[in-house]
């Protein structure tokens, strides 16, 4: 196997409950999975990562692990776990397993364990700290609200959760832990997954006395032990999720030389619209220029070592075209011009489910409609510091995480959008009668197309994977750039907002090979972009 083949990839992701219910329980299942691998071939993508399977109480829907060797039932058995990495494999598609290492479920055995008393082995595989003048040890808050420590009367300590009181934290400092993980890793390694997307592993170097959570000073060891002892003799892929990374710490992590992850997910421009400093429910409108510079700022800042991935949105991330697009009268062409845009760009391409056809947020009127911890957990928040429900609700449309978390639209003609034939766990978007799998599939210019169109344009043009980028100066509101490699020069170029922009190249006349408008020819010296227009040329 290439040792680098990552880096040609197209990368899937699949929220496994909602993807699609094989045994009618509402549930998305592993062979709800396996019956459409042959759909996933066709588009053409070459990994499939999925979000968590493992046993789990499903306070945080699976990031809240009691059993990491074991599927949960809901999803199906090992046996069929099994049969999706051996027909995966079949097909050209290589599994990637989330995991979650920096926190556990705290119905997981090494934490009910841990809860026995002060004495026993797995005390220290938690992060236990005695009360500051009866109080929590500091100030430290969850991410999902309130204080990140929790009282166990039982043992008199505080223990740390990052997360939800029911996710207490792993403590990496202690060598029998850090073993234990690595053990499980290579369990699943030797099943023959193609590699692993783990969960907010720049939390796993965290110092709480000093309050310094991501990018504490072990992280690095941390991760190269991990490297060594699993994942790094393999050709195997991995992708941290690194809230907190910047170009300079993205390089620490994907240098090859220094034997760590092939990549890190960052998320700087996921968070354009939020208000500076105010954490994700204070939103403002998105500054298309402020995008553009973020995108370049990545594309140029891991030269020459380090390595991108490039996505819009995933799980825990509004939809694609609602965040960066329009997802009402100009859905189509706004998405179409995402995938344009991103596609063609230097890095690791990643799709979450549905954004192929161009799925959207779906909007809820009340919260006894909302399913996600978090925004419940900031809906009472909210409540208790005098916002009305009006004002919460717009807030939880605009970045709640269920938006991405509602069942895949298979089918316009079947009540529950071909997901299940039962009631779903959560709301199906009640657009999937004009959105869905099988209207794009007739559909030769549809979304779906356009993104098998660039799958198949990357695994034929080492250009796209290899090349140079470099930034083309444009109006604020378009992007465009050049990728060459060996004398061959694509010109990517793209209509961010709703209004008409002037392009004015010095390239002449060309014809695009990709565009999201109906043109043949275009004259670079003077052009006038539609809304969100996006097109791609080889310039000769």
């Amino acid at each position: 196997m290439e040792k680098d083949w990552w880096k040609k990839a197209v990368v899937y992701q699949v929220y496994p409950k909602s993807f699609q219910d094989s045994n009618a329980d509402g549930i998305g299942d592993i062979r709800g999975i396996i019956n459409h691998l042959d759909y996933l071939e066709d588009l053409g993508i070459t990994a499939l990562w999925l979000n968590p399977m493992y046993c789990s109480p499903g306070i945080d829907n699976g990031y809240d692990i009691s059993d990491y060797e074991q599927i949960d039932p809901i999803y199906g058995s090992m046996k069929d776990m099994q049969l999706l990495i051996d027909e995966a494999r079949k097909r050209g598609i290589k599994i990637i397993m989330d995991l979650v290492v920096n926190h556990t479920s705290d119905k997981h055995p090494w934490f009910i364990k841990s809860c026995q008393d002060r004495t026993n082995k797995y005390r220290d595989y938690y992060v236990w700290r005695d009360p500051v003048d009866g109080h929590e040890p500091n100030e430290l808050q969850s991410t999902f609200g309130g204080s990140a420590w929790e009282f166990d009367s039982q043992t008199g300590q505080y223990y740390l959760h990052q997360f939800s009181k029911q996710q207490p934290d792993l403590n990496w400092q202690n060598s029998k832990l850090r073993q234990a993980i690595y053990k499980m890793m290579n369990f699943w390694i030797e099943k023959g997954i193609g590699g692993f997307r783990l969960d907010v592993i720049d939390l796993i170097g965290k110092n709480p006395d000093t309050m310094q959570m991501a990018n504490g000073k072990d992280l690095h060891r941390f991760l190269q032990e991990m490297n060594q002892q699993t994942f790094g003799k393999k050709s195997l892929m991995t992708v941290g999720e690194t809230w907190g990374a910047t170009p300079e710490i993205a390089k620490l992590y994907s240098d090859p030389q220094r034997h760590e992850l092939s990549m890190v997910f960052q998320f700087e421009h996921t968070q354009l619209d939020q208000q500076d400093g105010q954490g994700k429910w204070s939103i403002k409108p998105l500054n298309f220029y402020e995008l553009k510079k973020v995108l370049n700022k990545w594309q140029v800042g891991l030269n020459p070592t380090g390595w991108n991935s490039l996505f819009w949105n995933n799980h825990d991330l509004p939809r694609a075209v609602s965040a960066f697009g329009n997802d009402q009268e100009y859905r189509v062409e706004s998405a179409k011009m995402l995938a344009i845009l991103l596609h063609l760009m230097k890095g690791t391409p990643y799709i979450y489910q549905g954004e192929e056809i161009g799925m959207t947020n779906c909007p809820v009127s009340s919260i006894d409609e909302v399913n996600d911890v978090e925004s419940i957990n900031m809906y009472h928040e909210k409540k208790n510091e005098g916002f009305n429900d009006n004002e919460i609700i717009r807030l939880i449309n605009h970045r709640g995480r269920d938006n991405a978390r509602t069942p895949m639209q298979w089918k316009g003609d079947q009540k529950y959008a071909g997901f299940s034939s039962q009631k779903p766990w959560l709301h199906v978007n009640p657009n999937y009668k004009t959105i869905n799998v099988d209207d794009q599939l007739r559909d030769s210019n549809s979304i779906y197309n356009t993104y098998k169109e660039l799958i198949d344009y990357r695994k034929k043009h080492l250009l796209v994977v290899e090349g140079s980028y470099s930034l083309v100066d444009t109006a604020d509101d378009v992007y465009a750039y050049l990728r060459e490699m060996d004398g061959q020069k694509l010109l990517v170029v793209a209509n961010l907002s709703g209004k008409d922009q002037t392009l004015k190249l010095d390239y002449g006349v060309q014809q695009p090979w990709i565009s999201n408008y109906n043109i043949e020819k275009i004259n670079l010296n003077d052009y006038k972009l539609r809304p969100y227009e996006a097109f791609a040329v080889e310039i000769h």
